[in-house]
């Protein structure tokens, strides 16, 4: 058995922290290139002395200095580097089979699209490549031959239930799909009274009720972006419309989505919720491995229970729709108002029930442009970002 070498862009988030689970299982198959964070200098050292990576990367300089005392004195030969171009030089690294991109947000964007262009494997767990520039890293992804994969736990199943040899980025397949259902768990506040959410906080958005993820997700399926989010995703995984993709409501998160067929056939991946099974599933494709998820009794799970999500709850998923129809740069101005948006609510400075409103703003403000080049999705990134700004500034004038 070959030996992969592998790069995991993000490793002290949860999904990084998974994937060192599961390539710690499979020894003789496995070795870590290099580990990449922001600036988590004491996860990071602890990953590196259990994992022993060649390179690790710290896009934060001090800490990157920090990181390189701390693994001197205890005598580990990990290099350590510094910047967000050494995210780049660690994805694209010529001994590198396979690079797990799981930084969030829109900082994950072009080190995933470096793997892209130098024909990796690439485990795609940044859905905001996706949502920021899907044409320019699908067609990096073809001109390459890399291989994409999605590690999010819908796509994964998506992809699982799709016909064997169907691989994402090649020319759009007919495979009979007729309806794509992208579940959803609808978060802590599924159930919770419409006029409560202005005071929601914090710590109630980000303890939900089946996933174990980092605050930012959190918030983002506590609005159902995420869902949002990963629809955009879908349409260009899939090569599908957005009128193929449906999101039902799926409380207890054991089926991760299903594909309905033209024969009437419905064809769906169940599994315990843990990152662990799609993040296997991908790093041994087209084989299987052993993951430590538990597996599903399917005696005693209960019921399964389906909803179409409500609007008025959920107006995060219309607006994604909305950039999707819009096209062009309106996906890169929704996700960039969408992060303004979660950080200041994280901060205390905009109410939950505000963090539509601040997206809506935004993409109201600005001119829908094409996905010609990396530079226009950057402005419309960084201009997106200023009026969401201003909108945040706005509504806690309101407020006050």
């Amino acid at each position: 058995m070959n030996t992969t070498h592998i790069t995991i862009l993000g490793s002290t988030g949860s999904i990084g922290v998974s994937t060192l689970d599961v390539i710690a299982r499979q020894p003789e198959r496995f070795r870590l290139h290099a580990l990449t964070a922001h600036r988590n200098v004491e996860r990071m050292r602890e990953q590196c002395l259990a994992h022993r990576p060649e390179v690790a990367v710290m896009v934060d300089p001090q800490a990157a200095e920090s990181l390189r005392t701390s693994l001197a004195a205890a005598g580990a030969v990990t290099e350590v580097r510094a910047g967000p171009e050494a995210l780049a030089d660690v994805a694209r690294e010529p001994r590198v089979d396979a690079v797990m991109a799981a930084i969030v947000g829109a900082a994950g964007l072009l080190p995933t699209l470096a793997a892209a262009e130098a024909g990796k494997r690439v485990l795609l767990a940044n859905k905001e490549a996706l949502v920021m520039s899907g044409a320019l890293l699908m067609d990096a992804v073809r001109r390459s031959g890399a291989c994409l994969l999605p590690i999010d736990s819908e796509h994964n199943a998506i992809f699982q239930c799709l016909p064997n040899g169907y691989v994402c980025a090649e020319p759009v397949t007919p495979h009979g799909a007729r309806r794509i259902w992208l579940t959803a768990s609808g978060g802590p506040f599924r159930d919770r009274p419409l006029d409560s959410f202005v005071g929601i906080t914090p710590d109630e958005a980000c303890a939900h009720p089946n996933w174990d993820m980092g605050r930012k997700i959190s918030v983002d399926s506590a609005t159902m972006m995420n869902k949002g989010l990963e629809v955009i995703e879908a349409c260009w995984l899939f090569a599908v419309p957005a009128s193929v993709i449906q999101v039902v409501l799926h409380p207890q998160s054991i089926v991760h989505s299903m594909v309905a067929y033209d024969d009437g056939s419905v064809l769906a991946q169940l599994g315990n919720p843990d990152m662990r099974t799609p993040i296997a599933h991908a790093l041994a494709w087209p084989e299987r491995m052993e993951s430590g998820v538990e597996p599903l009794d399917l005696l005693t799970m209960g019921k399964l229970e389906f909803s179409e999500p409500e609007a008025a709850r959920f107006p995060a998923l219309s607006l994604a729709y909305r950039a999707l129809e819009q096209g062009g740069t309106a996906t890169a101005v929704l996700n960039a108002a969408n992060e303004v948006a979660v950080e200041a609510f994280l901060d205390e400075r905009l109410a939950f029930s505000k963090i539509p409103a601040v997206i809506s703003a935004t993409l109201d403000a600005m001119e829908t442009e094409p996905v010609d080049s990396l530079d226009r999705v950057l402005a419309a990134d960084r201009r997106a970002r200023e009026i969401a700004g201003e909108e945040v500034g706005n509504m806690r004038q309101v407020v006050s």
